[in-house]
């Protein structure tokens, strides 16, 4: 008898456990799906509302908007070329510094640097990424544009700029503010957060890869180049992508360096605007009407810029991940 009642209470016990964890798990999937409907319903609103403040903009100016280079606001007549163009300049900048010095970063902290600096020339690096972005704008305003515009300026038109054709982006009066000065101050601000990613993925390489390939013979560049990237090439990809992102929708930094000039002209010293610069000028004093619809309508640009860039670099990774597979 007291066998029997020990049996039922222990089953019971055990029902009542099943209805606790069955009710969690539904409530766990659940909130799950909510939160990833909420983003979706976010995002979706997001797009909803830059699509309805641009419209009066498209039409009136119709796509030709994002191809002419006009912003004329007492004209009220508006363009988005100028500022898309330095929005791109800027960031194929700064990734093209970034991205190498990120990569030599990362492989120093997993594969040469001495154990006992790992952690403090690591978290060094991430602190950069702490530096608020008007902090690198003040910098790059009132310490390394003027700098730039004694030193390197001259130096980099005194040789890149007398080598034909290439020598107009170096051509120009060196006055330090401008598209390439904006270039620099974002590889400063996105290099702590493509660096940290590389970082991570390369420490998640399996320690019998590089060392049956140092068994053999490689070098530490061989092992990065043949086991490392070819292991992480997802996250590597992610990591300057993230970067890129960071550069594409930066705004105080650009805007104190940029020169927030609505020109565009061939050399890289030369003041630009970028669509978050113009942004961050303009968009408090901007009355409702045409000026107010096209920032948004440049908002709706830099948007699907950013969608798209990100749609290819996807489509290029799968890419290579076929091309992988059929190799092997």
């Amino acid at each position: 008898m007291n066998t029997m009642s020990s049996i039922q209470k222990t089953t019971i016990r055990n029902e009542s456990k099943s209805k606790v964890q069955r009710f969690q798990d539904g409530l766990f999937l659940v909130l799950s799906q909510f939160s990833a409907l909420f983003v979706l319903i976010v995002l979706l609103g997001i797009i909803i509302s830059l699509i309805i403040n641009a419209m009066p903009a498209l039409k009136e100016f119709g796509l030709g908007f994002f191809v002419s280079s006009d912003w004329d606001i007492n004209k009220q007549k508006f363009g988005g070329l100028i500022s898309i163009y330095g929005t791109l300049v800027s960031s194929f900048i700064a990734l093209v510094i970034a991205t190498p010095l990120s990569f030599g970063i990362a492989l120093f902290l997993t594969e040469i640097c001495p154990i006992s600096l790992r952690r403090p020339l690591g978290i060094a690096v991430e602190l950069l990424a702490a530096v608020p972005s008007i902090i690198y704008g003040m910098f790059g305003l009132f310490i390394f544009a003027p700098v730039f515009a004694d030193h390197i300026e001259p130096a980099l038109s005194g040789t890149l700029g007398k080598i034909p054709y290439i020598g107009t982006l170096f051509s120009g009066a060196p006055n330090g503010i401008g598209m390439l000065c904006a270039g620099l101050i974002l590889a400063l601000m996105i290099l702590p957060f493509i660096a940290a990613v590389m970082r991570d993925v390369f420490e998640i390489v399996p320690p019998m890869l590089k060392e049956s390939a140092y068994g053999l013979g490689c070098t530490t560049w061989e092992v990065a180049r043949y086991i490392v990237l070819p292991y992480t090439k997802a996250g590597v990809v992610g990591g300057i992508m993230l970067g890129l992102g960071r550069a594409l929708g930066e705004t105080m930094a650009v805007t104190f360096v940029i020169g927030n000039a609505q020109r565009i002209l061939p050399s890289l010293f030369a003041p630009g605007s970028s669509i978050a610069s113009t942004l961050a000028n303009q968009f408090g004093e901007a009355e409702p009407g045409l000026h107010f619809s096209s920032l948004f309508a440049l908002g709706l640009a830099l948007f699907v810029i950013t969608v798209t860039i990100l749609s290819l670099a996807k489509f290029m990774l799968i890419q290579m991940e076929k091309k992988q597979g059929s190799k092997s």
